[in-house]
């Protein structure tokens, strides 16, 4: 890998990304393949944080829409993305990534607590660090958790990974004339109403000038090719 065009980043990953092809839970090919990636931007000298979602095992919005109280629901959520985290770290370090888990909420025998300055420490000493659990709140998102602690830990940039090449201004997969976009202003984001990130997480990044890469997790050395600098998927930022 060439010198990165960034050296502090936050991964922002799905829990759906990490099930594949599968209906449900983690496929661990698409873990090594995750892992393999990372590593690369992390021998680079890339500090890599990543938020993971928890949508493979338990969507708390889903199960809120179909009557469970909505917090309740919210909480089950964030175990999950504990689940997917201790997942993602145990195929990191088996790549030679070493790794920390970082929770929102306190389960000490299997993650630490949430330190920002402990996390910005773990970062500068080459570790990863996976923020679980959310915010520790109910009624926020995982997009929202990936804003907020790509602002606390000063990370250059959040890297949106999906299951499709970018923004599109309608569902590529239903609309075969979907128009994609190379670049969007934060505001166009929230006017539109693109499913890029939700209003909160977007307006946080407005907030403070943070730029957002959303691109296919699927497609081979993407992570690398837009650490590198290179033109993929849709970079969201201050207006053109």
């Amino acid at each position: 890998m060439s010198e990165p065009r960034f050296k502090r980043v936050l991964l922002k990953l799905s829990g759906e990304a990490l099930m594949g092809d599968a209906g449900y839970g983690i496929d661990p090919a698409v873990l090594d393949k995750l892992a393999d990636e990372i590593k690369t931007a992390h021998d680079a000298g890339v500090q890599v944080a990543i938020v993971v979602g928890g949508g493979n095992i338990f969507r708390g919005m889903a199960a809120s829409a179909k009557g469970m109280d909505r917090a309740q629901a919210d909480y089950i959520g964030m175990l999950a993305t504990i689940m997917n985290a201790l997942a993602i770290q145990d195929v990191l370090e088996k790549h030679g990534v070493f790794t920390r888990v970082m929770s929102a909420i306190e389960m000490q025998s299997v993650a630490e607590p949430y330190i920002r300055r402990r996390a910005i420490r773990h970062l500068e000493k080459g570790r990863a660090v996976i923020f679980a659990a959310g915010t520790g709140n109910p009624y926020f998102t995982t997009d929202t958790t990936a804003a907020l602690r790509a602002l606390e830990i000063g990370a250059d940039c959040i890297m949106k990974a999906t299951k499709v090449d970018g923004v599109y201004d309608s569902d590529p997969v239903t609309n075969p004339n979907a128009v994609k976009f190379d670049e969007l202003p934060y505001m166009e984001v929230l006017n539109r109403g693109l499913k890029v990130m939700d209003s909160t997480a977007i307006s946080l990044c407005m907030d403070n000038d943070l730029p957002i890469i959303v691109f296919n997790i699927t497609t081979d050395g993407n992570i690398v090719r837009a650490l590198q600098g290179e033109r993929v998927g849709t970079i969201v930022r201050g207006g053109r």
